[in-house]
This record gives structure tokens, sequence and C-alpha cells, in this order.
């Protein structure tokens, strides 16, 4: 069975080095290539095909916002499967991750996370999942509780129940439906449903884009 193929994105030649080490002690996770800026990644994503990239937000020549797009749309245009983006970060929840996030990467990893947990998210996203660090969460909610430049709730806000409005909040905050269960006394199924028509109503494709609009929007609580 062939690893799954890693592509590492960053303007640290020291900080990749530390990352291949990592990822090339796995058994099932291997290197295929490492660029600079987004540019380079652009053109490693077409020629490799890796699995999974993890691309760093902030670099020179192109930032990982617009490397995520167009590495995206290139495997479109040439009717390849996409690879996954996990976007590297060092301010947890901040505008460019959340564009990034926008521009169809599957989640972010800040970049001083443990080692297990970057590699579990490697193998997270690789199986069609999304990752986001508890940290950035609780960051998330700190900003939103400045009411730092957020958005008026758009009108699919109001399409929501209560009861969705209260799983959105706990699934904005990171818990995972075993946890919303618990926390609400539903079975998972439940909640993985009340999920699914949250997600439908507002548009979004997964709860990395529900943690995000959570942080662009003001949403009053339910009337």
């Amino acid at each position: 069975m062939s690893g799954i193929r890693v592509a590492l994105v960053d303007d640290q030649a020291l900080f990749r080095a530390g990352v291949r080490m990592l990822v090339e002690s796995q058994p099932d996770l291997e290197v295929v290539g490492e660029a600079s800026d987004g540019g380079a990644a652009v053109d490693l994503a077409r020629r490799e095909r890796p699995d999974v990239v993890l691309m760093d937000v902030r670099m020179p020549v192109q930032d990982g916002i617009a490397a995520t797009e167009q590495i995206l749309a290139a495997a479109d245009h040439d009717g390849v499967a996409p690879p996954r983006i996990v976007v590297l970060t060092t301010f947890d929840l901040d505008e460019n991750a959340a564009r990034a996030i926008r521009a169809g990467a599957s989640g972010f990893v800040l970049k001083d996370a443990d080692p297990e947990f970057l590699l579990a998210a490697i193998r997270t996203v690789h199986q069609g999942n999304q990752v986001i660090a508890a940290a950035a969460t609780r960051a998330l909610f700190a900003h939103v509780g400045r009411g730092s430049g957020r958005r008026p709730a758009p009108a699919a806000w109001s399409e929501l129940t209560p009861r969705e409005r209260e799983i959105f909040a706990l699934a904005a905050r990171g818990l995972s439906n075993g946890e919303i269960a618990t926390s609400e006394f539903l079975s998972e199924a439940t909640v993985k449903t009340h999920v699914s028509r949250i997600l439908a109503k507002l548009g979004l494709r997964d709860r990395v884009q529900l943690v995000v609009f959570a942080y662009e929007h003001e949403l009053p609580s339910a009337p």
C-alpha cells in the first residue's frame, strides 16, 4: 500500500527540514517535494500530484492563499483529484487563515502545534475530513467577543431553528459530534443530521467553513 504523499510549502528552510524529518519518520507518509513560495508550490503540486499540501500562509513572491486557489483550479482544469491543503499559520484563526479556508483549504494547524497533532491532521484531511485546532477556536471567540469587523448575519441565518443555532455554536467551538451529543443529550446520528442541515442552509462546505462563518458574522441568538 502506497503512503500518503505530502508536499511542504514554507519560506523557512529550517522549518521545512524539521517537518520533513517528522513526516518521513512515519511509515505511511512520504514527502514528495518542497517549495519556498506560492508560485513554486503551484508548479510542485501540478508536477508531483501530492495527496496533502502543508501550506504556509505568509510567503514572499506569492502567498499561500493565492497558491491554494491556483492549485485547486489547476487540478479542476486538469481533471484530477485535488490535493487536500492544510494551512500552516502562526496566528491562530486570523483573516489570512480564514481566507485560505474560503479558497478551499481543508483546515489549518498552528506552526507550534504538537508533532502528533500535525501528523494526525495530515491523515485526517487525506481521509476527506477537516481539521482545526482547539486553540484556534478559543482565539476565534476572543475575536468575536471584541466585535472586530464582523458583518451582519445573512438572511440564511434566520432559517436555522433555535436547536440548530445551539448546535452551530457548539460545532463552531470545535466540539465533535460525540461531544455535542453528550452535551445536549442527543444521539450522534441526530447531531450529524443537525450539522448537515446547518451546512446546507448556510451554504457551507464543511465544519471548518462553519467556524469561519462564525468568525466573520455578527450572529444574533435565536428569537
